[in-house]
């Protein structure tokens, strides 16, 4: 189990941490009822926060922000020696967590995607983990929450029982929602990337030898290439080059940010 702390990635606090560290406080969290916020980053994630001050102050924020992509996990190894040796995956981890869960008796509910996604992947998990308990699950909006829907929300998921919550809004909506809602929810609640998808079957995953060597990009590119080719053709070579400059001392990089002036909570 390791878990070296936060280091600073391009202005983004990442924590140096492997799957155990990360389900064992995601566990003992749950136990205790208290709150623990957690996201799951690949390099997109992270570019969100070096391009937006504001978002990287909420990134900041958070109790861990886990390495989801090899790139971020290489990173992490060349800048601080950290001698990760796998990168925390969502939908890995979303895997972990609900077999622990199924063992301890800590229900999980699921916030994000669609109906369909929903249906699948409680199935899915129930079916591999006999013993796990579905507290809840909500589609998104795809839209803004009223302030009431923001208010009501939190209520649904606290009053469901549940002891971990598993946000899938994709990237940034669902780390701003983690952000935003972290006060109000006694528990874990992580934001895991495309785990719904990803799960449930909605969407291919990479072959294991593409994620092993950092090319689930290229994967996840030739799937979506309309909506995806701008997301990984301009961000992961500035990813490569910022990552430079900071490595050789050219470039500083402030995990400041900028506390967000307005709230802009997704559902």
């Amino acid at each position: 189990m390791r878990h070296a702390g936060k280091r600073n990635v391009l202005g983004v606090l990442v924590s140096a941490v492997d799957y155990e560290s990360a389900e064992e406080a995601v566990v003992r969290a749950a136990r205790d009822r208290r709150p623990l916020s957690i996201s799951a980053l690949a390099v997109h994630g992270l570019m969100t926060g070096v391009l937006d001050q504001e978002q990287r102050y909420r990134l900041n924020q958070l109790d861990m922000v886990v390495p989801d992509g090899q790139p971020v996990r290489w990173a992490l190894n060349w800048l601080y020696n950290v001698a990760l040796q796998q990168r925390v995956y969502g939908p890995n981890l979303t895997l972990r967590i609900c077999e622990r869960a199924a063992v301890e008796g800590l229900p999980v509910f699921f916030y994000g995607s669609t109906a369909d996604v929903l249906h699948s992947i409680t199935a899915k998990l129930i079916s591999r983990f006999p013993g796990l308990k579905i507290a809840g699950a909500e589609p998104s909006k795809f839209r803004r929450l009223s302030p009431i829907e923001k208010q009501n929300l939190p209520q649904r998921i606290r009053s469901s029982g549940a002891a971990i919550a598993f946000i899938g809004l994709g990237c940034p909506r669902q780390e701003i929602f983690v952000y935003e809602f972290m006060e109000m929810l006694d528990m874990p609640v992580l934001a895991v990337g495309a785990a719904f998808p990803f799960i449930a079957g909605a969407i291919p995953q990479a072959p294991q030898w593409m994620q092993d060597a950092g090319l689930e990009w290229l994967f996840r590119l030739c799937s979506e290439p309309a909506r995806l080719w701008q997301r990984y053709l301009f961000l992961n070579p500035m990813f490569l080059i910022l990552l430079l400059l900071q490595r050789f001392g050219i470039s500083q990089f402030t995990t400041d940010g900028r506390q967000p002036r307005h709230e802009l909570l997704f559902g």
